[in-house]
């Protein structure tokens, strides 16, 4: 039969998507998005020992750029009016650092370390949230980030194992990419979400291809299998993440981006033999908590601030 309860068959996925509770559909969205961002971090990883990790980044933003093509095309390019461009260029610019740093730490660090310590990203953008905005924290988030910063230490155990350049790199894609989410608040203020993700999509190739002509290498014939599901994957993650926190309450969805860590071990261990030390879960978790309760407080203070303003006359 062609109809069922008077739906079409083809209907029907959608509908009971839909009729799931909003947080479910949400908390669903954040494992997907996981999934797809190790699945991303595995294959960098195993094609680095063919390509430089920085061609990498540009074939990871030039087949993102493909994806979102018909998207732009379709919007007839009005998304390019901006006065804002600096700033667009600012956060492309940021972003591509970011990107080359994480992948060249992927490239020599094991999945578990650098996802760990890449939750330290939030933390960098508080601390600048502060520092460049205005922003106000009291004692409770400021220790969460203490505490944060504290986890990292577990993990880089300064003074009684050495300091890979991997993790320091992780570091440094963490704090670039605090700073990207600055400006990303400041183009918020003033710009659509088409803009900002039009432009960004378009600067990051661009501005990624430069830095990879000096280390060009003609992928073989099964490397592009992998650059292209690289890309895929990366833009797929990044919507499923974007649709998670837009669909739930971020509080009910951020606790599964923990499984990054989970399926960075396991994938590790299957392909590369890694096997996470109890320092990098420690503090992985610590990390975690810390950036969780720091977005937690982020969002009682929205709400507040939001009800307050409905209440003004």
């Amino acid at each position: 039969m062609a109809y069922e309860s008077g739906q079409p068959h083809s209907r029907l996925p959608k509908q009971v998507w839909l009729n799931l509770p909003a947080a479910t559909r949400g908390i669903l969205l954040m494992v997907g998005s996981t999934m797809l961002f190790s699945i991303m971090h595995t294959a960098v990883r195993y094609l680095s020992a063919e390509l430089h990790p920085v061609q990498i980044v540009f074939f990871r933003n030039l087949f993102g750029l493909v994806v979102f093509l018909p998207l732009i095309v379709k919007s007839g390019f009005t998304f390019l009016k901006t006065d804002k461009f600096p700033l667009h260029l600012l956060r492309a610019g940021l972003n591509v650092g970011a990107m080359i740093a994480f992948f060249t730490a992927l490239s020599t660090t094991p999945l578990a370390r650098v996802n760990g310590l890449a939750f330290t990203a939030p933390l960098f953008t508080a601390v600048l949230g502060v520092l460049l905005l205005g922003e106000r924290f009291r004692l409770r988030r400021w220790t969460a980030i203490v505490c944060g910063f504290v986890g990292a230490l577990v993990i880089l155990r300064p003074g009684f194992a050495p300091i890979d350049i991997g993790s320091w790199l992780t570091l440094l894609s963490a704090s670039l990419w605090g700073m990207t989410m600055v400006v990303i608040r400041i183009l918020g203020r003033t710009e659509s979400s088409l803009t900002t993700t039009g432009y960004m999509i378009i600067l990051l190739s661009l501005l990624s291809f430069g830095p990879a002509l000096f280390v060009w290498q003609t992928p073989q014939p099964s490397a592009w299998a992998i650059l292209l599901m690289i890309g895929v994957t990366g833009t797929a993650a990044q919507i499923a993440l974007a649709e998670a926190l837009k669909t739930a309450e971020t509080t009910a969805v951020l606790p599964f981006d923990f499984l990054k860590i989970v399926w960075a071990a396991m994938l590790g261990f299957l392909l590369f033999t890694e096997v996470p030390t109890i320092y990098t879960w420690t503090g992985a978790a610590i990390i975690f908590a810390s950036s969780f309760y720091v977005a937690y407080r982020e969002q009682r203070l929205s709400k507040r601030t939001s009800v307050r303003a409905e209440g003004t006359p």
